[in-house]
């Protein structure tokens, strides 16, 4: 009996699981993606677009089925896992490269002078143990002084002089200045970052500023090459039309903003006059105040009227 008829009318119900095309289909597994990089055909877009766009999928995600069968695998209690690969598709930055941190105090002086910078081994050569030893740390060669068990002394020294905690105090001295140098180029560092983000406010600020200062507020200004789209600057204009009720409340605003503006003028003014009676009495006293001009006025008076007296007399 032939069943070659029966298996190819079976065959052809399935697609081939080999997916071959005129540029082969870019497949990264560690991103599980796909790129296919062969054009479109119009004709077939234009005709079906849905089974256009399931026939490219069905491509892609057997390519990337066949390429994940195809991977090493891990027993696990949930069933083989697959060893993904490096990714290979390089994908931008969801940030900005870091700044470069500005140069410390040593660094601008060795740059200026010349001098390369050399790495210090952690690991010395003692002579007299014959072995490496670490050059800081517990028993590290900068503790070698302290550690002695003979020491020189001047011969003008104290009587109280202690060689060992000499020592100690000069590398406690030595720790402490690296330590207070290190401070000083973090504050140093600290202090022009602020500086340059405190410039580029001003400058902001500033160009906010003019952007703002025409009647169409910056709108049919010419904008220069990277220049940020101002937020949150606009004219508010009142719809020409209104009802009877926001008209009336609109004049009522206007009222009393004008009835305010009055008052406070009066009283910047101190009464309801058109003189400002205590600059005038200022201006008169010389400062003094109205009491004195009132005290100085009654002296006045009294002289007139005792040469007046004094005048009858005679």
């Amino acid at each position: 009996m032939d069943v070659s008829n029966l298996l190819a009318a079976h065959a052809a119900k399935f697609q081939s699981i080999t997916v071959e095309k005129e540029t082969p289909l870019d497949v990264d597994a560690g991103f599980l993606t796909v790129t296919d990089l062969n054009p479109i055909d119009d004709e077939s877009y234009s005709s079906n677009l849905e089974e256009c766009l399931q026939s490219t999928a069905r491509d892609g995600i057997q390519s990337l089925i066949a390429t994940l069968y195809s991977l090493p695998t891990l027993p696990s209690p949930d069933g083989p896992l697959a060893q993904l690969p490096p990714p290979t598709t390089q994908l931008p930055r969801a940030k900005p490269l870091p700044k470069p941190k500005p140069p410390t105090k040593w660094e601008r002086f060795a740059a200026a002078k010349g001098i390369q910078k050399t790495r210090r081994e952690k690991k010395v050569w003692d002579e007299e143990k014959q072995e490496w030893v670490d050059r800081w740390g517990r028993d590290g060669k900068n503790k070698e002084k302290e550690e002695q068990w003979i020491h020189e002394v001047k011969a003008n020294a104290d009587v109280g002089f202690d060689p060992v905690q000499e020592a100690r105090t000069a590398r406690k001295a030595r720790v402490a200045k690296n330590e207070r140098q290190k401070l000083q180029n973090t504050a140093r560092a600290q202090t022009a970052r602020e500086e340059r983000e405190s410039r580029k406010t001003d400058i902001e600020r500033t160009l906010a500023s003019t952007r703002t200062s025409t009647a169409s507020m910056g709108k049919f200004d010419k904008k220069l090459e990277g220049d940020k789209k101002m937020r949150g600057v606009k004219r508010k204009f009142d719809p020409t039309e209104a009802s009877a009720t926001q008209e009336k409340e609109a004049s009522l605003a206007l009222l009393s903003k004008l009835d305010g503006d009055t008052k406070r003028a009066r009283k910047d003014k101190g009464g309801d006059d058109v003189l400002n009676v205590r600059k005038a009495i200022r201006a008169v006293s010389k400062g003094r105040g109205g009491v004195a001009l009132g005290r100085d006025g009654g002296r006045g008076g009294a002289r007139g009227k005792r040469g007046v007296k004094r005048g009858g007399k005679r």
